[in-house]
């Protein structure tokens, strides 16, 4: 099934767009981080005022991922430095398995190519090894480990991955 990708332009679209974060945050991380954690995270990170501030100050687009006219997940990407920074690719977990995922990576790096980016990057948890294994296979390579403190007490343990275009 072929999937769409639709901007996020308008306050009620962010309001959806978190409350969808909310749901996949929770479905998905629990394996990987606390639940104290999740919860900072999507207040801090994907929370209505969060998303608004990066919309409007930062230089973030969002996208709801669409299939069958309704939203299945979402990403988020920002161009730094003549790269892609794709900071959020989320599916709800029916919409897992899918297909859809290689969708998005191809509508984002044809994005990329369009804008004259010369590659797409991104920040993975270091223990999401499904995840690390996906980009590995789409073409990502691991730069190097980040350490970043978020506040509230925890810190990311991430790679730095990367795929020329």
């Amino acid at each position: 099934m072929q999937i769409a990708f639709s901007p996020v332009r308008t306050q009620d679209d962010i309001d959806r767009l978190a409350a969808m974060a909310g749901i996949v945050w929770h479905e998905f991380f629990p394996a990987l981080l606390s639940p104290e954690q999740i919860d900072y995270m999507v207040e801090r990170f994907q929370s209505p005022q969060a998303l608004g501030e990066q919309t409007a100050r930062q230089g973030y687009e969002y996208f709801f991922i669409e299939a069958d006219g309704r939203p299945v997940g979402y990403t988020g990407i920002r161009a730094e430095g003549g790269k892609l920074f794709l900071s959020k690719l989320y599916l709800l977990r029916e919409a897992r398995g899918h297909g859809y995922a290689g969708q998005a990576f191809d509508f984002l790096e044809g994005l990329a190519r369009a804008r004259g980016l010369s590659a797409v990057w991104l920040t993975v948890n270091r223990f999401n090894t499904h995840a690390v294994e996906v980009y590995k296979a789409r073409g990502f390579r691991i730069l190097r480990t980040q350490a970043a403190d978020i506040g509230g007490g925890f810190i990311m343990d991430d790679y730095i991955m990367e795929k020329s275009l």
